[in-house]
């Protein structure tokens, strides 16, 4: 697990460092949206007499509103990229990962969901590489176990399927940090932009 954290660590470090560079370029952005508006805001109040003022007023309020409400907007997307990026590289690290470590994880995932009569199913790439490595790992890891090889691929990046009949059990790696993302985000979230 040294590996993961080391891993983590690093795609939280690199998250970090691009959110602070996306946030200051929103806010940059956010600023000059709310000059702007404010500097028109400011003509209009300027060029209304007396009778007109409060509907200037209102205007110029309107205007301000408009301009907070597409900053945030801005900040919200901002936010919304890095935490993409984020599950982006994490998934990334996961196929980079050393063989060894790459098979060792794969078959604790292997071993984790399933029941020990599956079929594992790997990609078109990984199936010839570490097909083989895994499915012995995963049955060394569990007592009992009967995990066999699958003939057939599946489209995916990194990660593998499990198959018993009918019955299959999703675990490719943009399949497993997607759910991760549903509940981790503001997790995520609250490492990257506090």
């Amino acid at each position: 697990m040294n590996g993961i954290e080391k891993i983590t660590a690093r795609i939280e470090q690199d998250a970090r460092q691009e959110a602070d560079s996306l946030l200051k370029e929103a806010q940059t952005k956010a600023d000059e949206i709310t000059a702007g508006y404010q500097a028109k805001a400011n003509a209009l109040k300027s060029a209304e007499s007396a009778k007109g003022e409060k509907a200037a007023a209102d205007r110029a309020e309107r205007l301000a509103g408009s301009a907070d409400m597409e900053a945030k907007k801005m900040l919200l997307a901002a936010k919304q990229g890095c935490i993409d990026e984020a599950f982006a590289k994490a998934q990334q690290e996961l196929i980079s990962l050393p063989r060894e470590e790459y098979v060792n994880l794969l078959a604790q995932i292997a071993v984790g969901a399933g029941t020990g009569e599956e079929e594992l199913i790997f990609s078109p790439a990984d199936a010839p590489q570490v097909g083989a490595l895994v499915v012995k790992r995963a049955n060394e890891l569990k007592n009992g176990a009967h995990f066999t090889l699958s003939a057939e691929t599946r489209d995916m990046e990194g990660g593998l399927t499990l198959k018993n009949g009918f019955v299959e059990v999703n675990c490719a790696f943009e399949t497993q940090l997607r759910l991760l993302r549903e509940t981790m985000a503001a997790d995520v979230a609250q490492i990257l932009f506090n």
